[in-house]
């Protein structure tokens, strides 16, 4: 998903605007996909090798060094197949592709240093596009005093803003939802801004 200038900008201003209202800091990411999966296509290639020499061996009377040769093309050709992005990404178990994404999200809020600030009260809203996958990650500071559930509603309106297209809205509207829920148990300090206010796209 392609962000403009305009929507950085918007984002960047949202979480500007945001962090004024608490001592919490808020990160924003966007990766196109969690994981190339490059091993996806081997192996789908290599089942339908070895599924090849079956009905050959049973139903014609093709050589042993015949079946060996198709079982190379057979090999080759899924490969080359499979290697396609959009046919390597559906042919990627949806778990594999949920637990690629959820490891990315915990890469980037540790990346963009939001588990070092001083009150442990960082938040990421990571979003990773190719898997449908969005997620809020919030430090040891806010355990116990933001449930679970709160999180999830804040993340609703960037879930249903990206069904629409409109991936700068949606982060704008988690951005503001993060901040009221923030303000409540981490209100404005005297910490400054420990974090750019900006979105990594990667």
């Amino acid at each position: 998903m392609q962000l403009s200038t305009d929507d950085f900008d918007r984002i960047a201003g949202a979480i500007g605007e945001a962090e004024q209202k608490t001592s919490g800091e808020i990160v924003c990411a966007l990766a196109g996909r969690s994981s190339d999966y490059a091993y996806v296509p081997p192996l789908w290639a290599a089942f339908f090798a070895l599924v090849t020499p079956w009905p050959l061996a049973e139903f014609t009377d093709l050589s042993a060094k015949t079946i060996y040769a198709a079982q190379i093309g057979v090999f080759m050709l899924v490969a080359l197949v499979v290697w396609q992005a959009p046919v390597r990404l559906a042919l990627t178990p949806r778990l594999v592709k949920k637990r690629r994404a959820q490891r990315a999200a915990i890469e980037q809020f540790f990346m963009r240093g939001v588990a070092g600030t001083k009150g442990r009260t960082g938040v990421l809203i990571f979003v990773s596009f190719a898997e449908r996958y969005a997620r809020i990650v919030a430090d040891e500071g806010l355990d116990g005093k933001i449930s679970d559930a709160e999180w999830q509603a804040a993340l609703e309106p960037l879930l249903i803003s990206l069904a629409r297209g409109r991936c700068a809205e949606g982060f704008e509207l988690t951005i503001q939802e993060c901040a009221r829920l923030l303000a409540r148990v981490a209100p404005p300090g005297e910490e400054g801004d420990e974090l750019p206010d900006k979105i990594y796209v990667s």
